[in-house]
């Protein structure tokens, strides 16, 4: 047995597409059938049935209408499935047999464009990754706002970088080489951190020539442009002056600044998306070119601790700094603060520019005001030209740009009172599109439908032809109704009637007892059990003018929609540099908001090192608690003496909230935006490290101290001087002795300007480690205050001078719940262990320090013999804060005579 005809077309279109589930268009629905049934049934929650095609067994199918595909091609994406979108690629009245069908659209987790589908204030990135030996070049795309990135690594450490980046970028989907996981240890740690659908399409994208090809045909202008150029591995910076002169927004790229790596991925994803999107990609409008090291670094780690984007708890927005500072006014500033906010500035000056431009919104309470209401009224115009660049925008869309545009003109005549630098190049770059703005309020109805199919979109007035039509259209009914009148007062046929349907169009119906009333000019059409039905020519030329009319008016309205919409595509190129300014001007104003309402200082910049910090605070936290609960505190850190601070104090404290509102002060004053301080000066960082809690590694194999151990590692061996370290309890996760040697030597690396001499905030519940302070330069001891009263114990989250004086455990273990007796018997066990002075000899045993030649070590003579150990109490029993010069002079001698050594 064959497959009938339909299912041939079906199998043939399948075989090509056979990584993807299939939506194959029949009337008003998408079907899918076999495997594909099977899975869209089980995953989409959808009745399994079955269809005749051909063979023994009906072929299982599966369908969804195609009015609310969008919400179920969005529950498979989310699944990490691909789906092609097949539908009927003729007209079913012209086909002569089967309706042609092919695949117009592939839809990947990387390449959404449907709102719904979308967060309006992340990007939606898809990522290419070629790999090549420990080299890779990087490309991330936005489609739903034509946003194009590349970038390469091409030093060491770059499989660390890599993950950094995809970290950063959050890709929904990458597409690489198949060399991408050819080190295993890279692919473990790639999918113990990221659940991220991975393509791998074929060697073939990843050809030189191929890749350079696919840039050319999107990017024509480059064509003429020069080979690609020796361009020499970008190196790895470390000194703030290098840094401080690299641009801090990246530039677009012309084809000869692209080096093999980035050219190689970049062309290989514009091929995917050609594959997939089979349609012009007008709206990726240029490359833009960034360096890895152009912008602070924070690793995924620190990223992670830091809490920047989402909580380490539930991975929620709510609870992260992005939610805590975000006040921006539409979804193109939203996605751009956290960008800002992600990429913190290296280049003293463009922070400047920022933190001046804040500061004169900020200070015109009635400037900001306007400004901000207006672009309350401004739509997503980066997705929404890309929808239209894409054709898959409707007239809903077109109105959204409408009443965006429309604000333009006040947000200028506002912003041209503002004289800093940056608000006037915002201004600069605002195009009014006030062309655009009238051609769509001219052309497209207020009350247009949301889809294509009901006509209705063309405003009345804007083309003769369609209310010529509509008019036809719209009084046809009238028509048709005075025509009835005067047949029955013609004919005598008092009950006559005129019907439709669409077999027969319109007809007189006649009853069978008045059939012979009918004139000869009626032809009869139909005969039914109690009528016949009757047409006339004039009966047909008014259906002829009617329905004619309709086709016609939806069809001249489908053409006028298209031609307009192509003309607002064509200026894609001035509604994004527009859409781009705006965005830009209302993170500054959401930045000015924020400083207003909370409270946040201008912070001072400053290439000496120095962070110096009055009264900080932690932003999320204080917006938990209020601020008037929020205990502030200084802070201050330098490159010399300052450069290591040791802190202590009990759990519950405050110690790690203290540490990361430092680091968050400094990525937020190098983003732009102002601080949550009374006062603060900010040396530029290079990179913000962080080691903060840790929890087992199981998808990796690894345990909480080999995460830990492998974090530090990493810092160690990326950071510079002009980095800044946050590390909480290094060494917790194995023994005592075990840890502080870890801690301590630690300290000493970190700390040691021939090594790294990097700024660092170090906490630790390792006493000892308060006793660096004095032996290696730079170092200072801080505590966390506490007061203790009987049993309980009162944190009063403030950072003094000098070290601890307890860890206070076992009233913190009291304050969370744990059992009186349970507390009582650690009592009592400590009471122990102190009495033995366990603690004290091992402090001993780790200070060991070797003895200077000829000096007796007597703190390491514990098997001494018995005339030693006789020495040893006497030096214990001596009261030195009483002897007299004398007395002390006998004392040596009886000594001297008891070791006879003199």
């Amino acid at each position: 047995m064959a497959l009938t005809p339909m299912m041939q077309q079906y199998m043939e279109v399948k075989s090509r597409y056979s990584d993807c589930i299939l939506f194959y268009r029949l009337g008003d629905f998408y079907e899918m059938f076999f495997e594909d049934a099977k899975t869209a049934s089980r995953e989409l929650e959808i009745t399994l049935t079955g269809k005749d095609c051909g063979l023994e067994e009906r072929a299982p199918m599966c369908g969804v209408p195609y009015h609310a595909v969008d919400a179920y091609l969005s529950r498979l994406i989310a699944k990490g499935y691909k789906v092609a979108i097949c539908e009927q690629t003729e007209n079913p009245a012209e086909a002569k047999g089967l309706v042609k069908r092919d695949v117009v659209r592939v839809v990947t987790p990387g390449t959404v464009i449907e709102p719904n589908m979308l967060d309006d204030r992340s990007n939606a990135y898809l990522m290419c990754i070629y790999k090549e030996n420990h080299m890779y070049g990087i490309t991330a795309a936005d489609v739903s706002t034509g946003a194009l990135f590349v970038a390469s690594i091409m030093w060491g450490g770059a499989d660390a970088m890599l993950i950094d980046e995809i970290a950063r970028y959050m890709p929904r989907e990458i597409v690489a080489n198949e060399g991408l996981f050819s080190d295993k240890g890279f692919e473990g740690r790639f999918k113990a951190r990221f659940d991220i659908y991975t393509s791998f399409p074929g060697d073939e994208y990843f050809n030189r020539a191929v890749a350079e090809g696919a840039i050319r045909k999107h990017f024509p202008e480059y064509g003429a442009l020069c080979e690609l150029g020796d361009v020499s591995p970008t190196p790895k910076h470390s000194a703030i002056g290098e840094l401080s002169n690299m641009s801090p927004t990246p530039k677009h790229s012309a084809m000869g600044d692209l080096d093999e790596m980035s050219l190689i991925s970049c062309g290989a994803l514009l091929k995917y998306l050609d594959n997939t999107q089979m349609r012009g990609l007008d709206h990726l409008t240029g490359i833009t070119r960034y360096s890895i090291d152009g912008y602070m670094i924070i690793d995924s780690s620190s990223r992670r601790n830091l809490e920047i984007s989402e909580t380490i708890r539930d991975r929620s927005r709510k609870g992260s700094l992005i939610h805590c500072i975000d006040r921006t006014m539409t979804s193109g500033g939203g996605r751009m603060l956290k960008m800002w906010i992600e990429q913190p500035l290296l280049n003293i000056s463009d922070i400047q520019a920022r933190h001046l431009a804040v500061l004169e919104l900020k200070n015109s309470y009635l400037a900001r005001s306007m400004i901000r209401e207006k672009l309350k009224s401004v739509y997503d115009i980066e997705r929404l030209i890309s929808r239209i660049v894409l054709g898959n925008c409707n007239c809903r869309d077109l109105l959204s740009l409408r009443t965006s545009f429309s604000m333009i003109p006040g947000i200028k005549e506002r912003l041209a009172v503002l004289e800093s630098e940056l608000a006037q190049g915002i201004n600069s770059q605002i195009d009014e599109l006030s062309d655009l703005c009238a051609l769509i309020y001219s052309s497209i109805s207020e009350d247009a439908p949301v889809t294509l199919r009901e006509g209705r979109m063309i405003k009345e007035g804007y083309n003769p032809d369609v209310d010529q039509l509509r008019s036809v259209s719209r009084d046809g009914k009238s028509w048709i109704a005075a025509l009835e009148a005067s047949e029955k007062e013609l004919t005598g046929i008092r009950n006559l009637k005129i019907g439709y349907n669409k077999v027969f169009g319109y007809f007189f119906e006649v009853t069978k007892s008045n059939m012979h009333l009918a004139p000869d000019r009626y032809v009869r059409k139909q005969t039914l059990a109690n009528c016949e039905r009757y047409i006339t020519e004039e009966l047909k030329k008014l259906e002829d003018d009617i329905l004619g009319a309709e086709d016609k008016l939806m069809a001249l309205e489908n053409k006028l929609f298209v031609e307009i919409r192509d003309r607002v595509a064509a200026e894609v190129k001035r509604v994004k540099a527009t859409a781009e300014a705006l965005s830009m001007l209302d993170v500054l104003a959401a930045f000015a908001e924020t400083a207003e309402r909370e409270g946040y200082a201008m912070p001072r910049m400053n290439r000496d090192g120095v962070i110096n910090i009055k009264d900080g605070r932690h932003p999320v936290v204080e917006k938990f608690l209020g601020r008037e609960r929020f205990v502030p505190n200084d802070a201050d850190i330098d490159l010399e003496d300052n450069r290591t601070s040791i802190i202590t104090g009990p759990n519950m404290a405050g110690k790690s909230t203290y540490m990361r509102q430092v680091a968050l002060i400094v990525l937020l004053a190098q983003a732009g935006c102002f601080v949550p301080a009374s006062e603060a000066n900010i040396g530029i960082c290079d990179r913000i490290f962080t080691r903060v809690g840790a929890a087992d590694d199981l998808a990796a194999g690894q345990s909480t101290f080999m995460v830990e151990m492998s974090e530090v590692a990493g810092i160690i061996s990326n950071a510079t001087k002009d980095s800044l370290i946050v590390l909480d309890e290094i060494g917790r996760g194995t023994s005592t002795f075990d840890g502080l040697s870890i801690a301590w030597a630690v300290v000493e690396f970190i700390t040691d300007k021939d090594r790294i001499g990097a700024r660092t905030l170090f906490s630790t519940h390792y006493h000892e480690l308060t006793e660096l302070e004095g032996k290696m330069p730079g170092i200072k001891n801080y505590c966390v205050l506490a007061e203790e009263k009987g049993d309980d114990i009162i944190f009063l989250h403030k950072i003094k001078r000098g070290g601890a004086d307890g860890s206070y455990g076992i009233h913190v273990a009291r304050l969370a719940g744990v059992p009186e007796g349970v507390n009582s018997r650690a009592k009592e066990i400590l009471r122990e262990l102190e009495a033995a002075d366990i603690s004290k000899k091992a402090s001993r045993a780790r200070r060991s320090v070797k003895p200077v030649d000829g000096q007796i070590d007597f703190l390491s003579m514990t098997d001494a013999p018995k005339q030693e150990r006789a020495v040893i109490d006497m030096i214990k029993g001596a009261d030195i804060t009483r002897i007299t010069p004398i007395d002390a002079m006998n004392f040596l001698y009886e000594l001297k005579q008891k070791l006879k050594l003199g």
